[in-house]
C-alpha cells in the first residue's frame, strides 16, 4: 500500500497480475488522507529554514542599522505587514491546490471601491459602517469562487482564469471610481488606522486573527486537508471519492473572501477607494507564501510557513530603507530572493517533482 494520500487508492485481487485500483469510500479516503507521513530531513529544512533566516536578518540588520533594533521599528514592520498578511493567507490555499491565482489586485480593486462606497463617503447617501464589511467579503468570494470553478470545471490553467478575473475587477473598479475619487468620511473607520492598541494599530490584531484563523482552516476542517493533499496528488484524491472541482472552488472562493477583507483595510488605512492602490501586491503575497516555504508546485507549505515569509518580505523590505539602498535595487533584490527561496525549498524534493510546469 502507498502512504500518504496514495494510501486512498489499494490494489485488489490476490496476487494476479492484472491489478486494478479499488476505490475507497469517502469517509476512508479521508482517514487515508489525514494520516501523518514521514517527515525527511529535507522537507524540514525547508519548514524551518525560513524561520532561521528570519532570524539571521534580524540579526545583520541590528548590526548594520541603527535604528532597525527598536520597538518603534518592529511595530511599524508588524503594523506595514497586516494587509499584506490578509492577502497572503488566503493566496496560500490557493498555491496548496497547485494553483496559481493573479487575480488579487483586480479583486481587491473592486472591493475596495465597493466599500468606499458603502460607507459614509463624498459620493453618495450609504453609510453602512462597519456592516459594509461583509457585502465585499462575500463579493470578493464570488470572484474567487468564479475563478476556482471555471479553472476546474473547464479545465483551464488557473492563471488564464484568474488573469481574466483581474482584468474583470480592474474594470469593474474603473467603472465605480467614476472619474471622481470616493474619500471616506466616516471618523470611526480612521481610528481602525490611527488608533493603538497595545502600541499597535487595530489592523494588525485583525490581521493575527486572520492568520490563525487560516492556520485553523488548514489544520482542522476538511476544505485545509483536501488543499493539501489535493496539491500532492490530484488524481489519488479524486480516486478516493473526492469531488476535487468542488474543493478547488472552495479554495478559491476562500482565497477571494481574504482579499476582499485585506481591500477593506487597505481602503480603510487610505481613507479613499483608488483603483491603483493594490498594484504589486500579487507579485508580494506570492514572494512572501514562496519564500515562507509554500511550494507553487502544491502539496507543502501552510498559512503559518506563509506568514515568516510576510516578516521576511517586510523586514527585508525595512532593512534595506534603513540602510538608504535604492528602491529599484530593492525591487531586485526581493527577485533575487524569490529564486533562491524556491531553489532551496525545491532542492530537497527534487525526487519528487519529476515535471516542472
Amino acid at each position: 500500500m502507498i502512504t500518504g494520500p496514495r494510501s486512498a487508492v489499494t490494489s485488489a485481487g490476490n496476487g494476479s497480475s492484472s491489478r486494478r485500483p479499488r476505490i475507497l469510500g469517502r469517509r476512508a479516503g479521508e482517514r487515508a488522507l489525514a494520516r501523518p507521513t514521514s517527515t525527511s530531513f529535507g522537507e524540514r529544512a525547508a519548514t524551518w529554514g525560513p524561520l532561521a533566516a528570519l532570524v539571521a536578518m534580524c540579526v545583520a540588520f541590528s548590526i548594520f542599522a541603527d535604528r532597525f533594533a527598536s520597538v518603534d521599528n518592529f511595530q511599524a514592520i508588524l503594523d506595514s505587514s497586516a494587509v499584506l498578511a490578509v492577502i497572503t493567507v488566503g493566496l496560500t490555499f490557493v498555491l496548496l491546490l497547485g494553483a496559481i491565482d493573479l487575480s488579487v489586485e483586480g479583486v481587491m480593486a473592486t472591493c475596495g471601491l465597493g466599500f468606499s462606497l458603502l460607507v459614509l463617503n463624498n459620493r453618495n447617501g450609504w453609510d453602512l459602517g462597519l456592516v459594509a464589511v461583509i457585502p465585499i467579503v462575500v463579493l470578493g468570494a464570488g470572484f474567487g469562487f468564479t475563478s476556482g470553478t471555471l479553472s476546474s470545471r473547464l479545465k483551464v490553467p488557473s492563471f488564464m482564469t484568474t488573469v481574466g478575473m483581474s482584468a474583470i475587477g480592474v474594470g469593474i473598479a474603473t467603472l465605480l471610481f467614476g472619474g471622481l475619487q470616493p474619500n471616506i468620511l466616516d471618523p470611526a473607520l480612521g481610528r481602525w488606522t490611527s488608533g493603538r492598541w497595545f502600541g499597535f494599530t487595530p489592523l494588525t490584531f485583525v490581521a493575527a486573527g486572520c492568520v490563525v484563523i487560516g492556520a485553523l482552516i488548514q489544520r482542522h476542517t476538511r476544505l485545509g486537508r483536501y488543499a493539501m493533499a489535493i496539491g500532492s496528488a490530484e488524481d489519488i484524491v479524486a480516486l478516493s471519492g473526492v469531488n476535487v472541482s468542488r474543493y478547488k472552488g472552495y479554495a478559491f472562493a476562500l482565497a477571494g473572501a481574504f482579499y476582499g477583507l485585506g481591500a477593506v483595510m487597505m481602503t480603510t488605512q487610505l481613507q479613499a477607494g483608488v483603483v491603483e492602490a493594490p498594484n504589486g501586491l500579487n507579485f508580494t503575497a506570492i514572494t512572501a507564501a514562496v519564500v515562507g516555504g509554500t511550494l507553487l508546485s502544491g502539496g507543502q507549505g501552510g498559512v503559518l510557513q506563509s506568514a515568516v515569509g510576510v516578516l521576511i518580505v517586510k523586514v527585508l523590505e525595512n532593512g534595506l530603507v534603513l540602510l538608504d539602498v535604492s528602491p529599484y535595487l530593492q525591487r531586485a533584490v526581493q527577485g533575487v530572493v524569490v529564486v533562491a527561496a524556491v531553489a532551496a525549498a525545491t532542492w530537497p524534493l527534487r525526487a519528487r517533482l519529476r515535471v516542472v510546469k
